[in-house]
């Protein structure tokens, strides 16, 4: 990723939160993420990688959960904002500055790899998601919150499902069109994709 990528999520960071979605700050929104999320991820203590984690909001909801989270983020003022957050909660996730394309951790060490809003944005999908993968665990969780906005940027879930199955043998795909997840109500295609195998 470039340099002008990395200053433009640095520019966003302080108001990134103002989005319902992104800071999770009313409970109706953060509720609605927990429900969604929450009943995905594996029982006890999954090791999570939140790719792409911007100022860390799910990584703090999945650690008030009991997972072990570690986030990474191209933008280092969206990496402090998410410590801060994850400080001021009194949870233990752990985020670092990075490609989200090229996560910093080691094959096979996480049971879920989770990424919103992200692979529409990278320069090679297929590739970035080659490397997710291999981060897996045997039976590891892919989850991918993505969409095709108004604006016409994005993957439609039929282009997400396609590329996820060029790396997994399955992808169910989930719309996400409770306004409650978005704090209003949406007219473009959001969706949560989960890959099991």
């Amino acid at each position: 990723m470039t340099d002008e990528v990395r200053d433009f999520w640095d520019q966003h960071a302080a108001t990134f939160d103002q989005e319902p979605d992104h800071g999770l700050l009313d409970p109706e929104v953060r509720a609605a993420w927990a429900a969604v999320l929450l009943p995905l991820l594996p029982a006890g203590s999954a090791s999570v990688a939140d790719l792409g984690c911007g100022t860390g909001s799910l990584s703090v909801l999945l650690a008030q959960a009991g997972h072990d989270v570690r986030g990474v983020d191209l933008s280092p003022r969206m990496v402090a904002a998410a410590q801060a957050k994850a400080d001021n909660a009194g949870v233990p996730a752990v985020f670092v500055q990075g490609d989200a394309a090229q996560p910093p951790y080691p094959p096979a060490s996480c049971d879920v790899v989770l990424a919103r809003h992200v692979l529409w944005a990278l320069p090679d999908p297929p590739a970035a998601l080659g490397r997710w993968v291999s981060l897996l665990k045997p039976g590891g969780l892919l989850v991918l919150v993505e969409g095709r906005w108004s604006t016409g940027a994005g993957l439609t879930a039929a282009e997400c499902r396609a590329l996820v199955l060029e790396v997994r043998q399955e992808a169910d795909v989930t719309r996400l069109d409770d306004p409650a997840l978005w704090g209003r109500v949406i007219d473009d295609e959001r969706y949560l994709l989960v890959s099991t195998r």
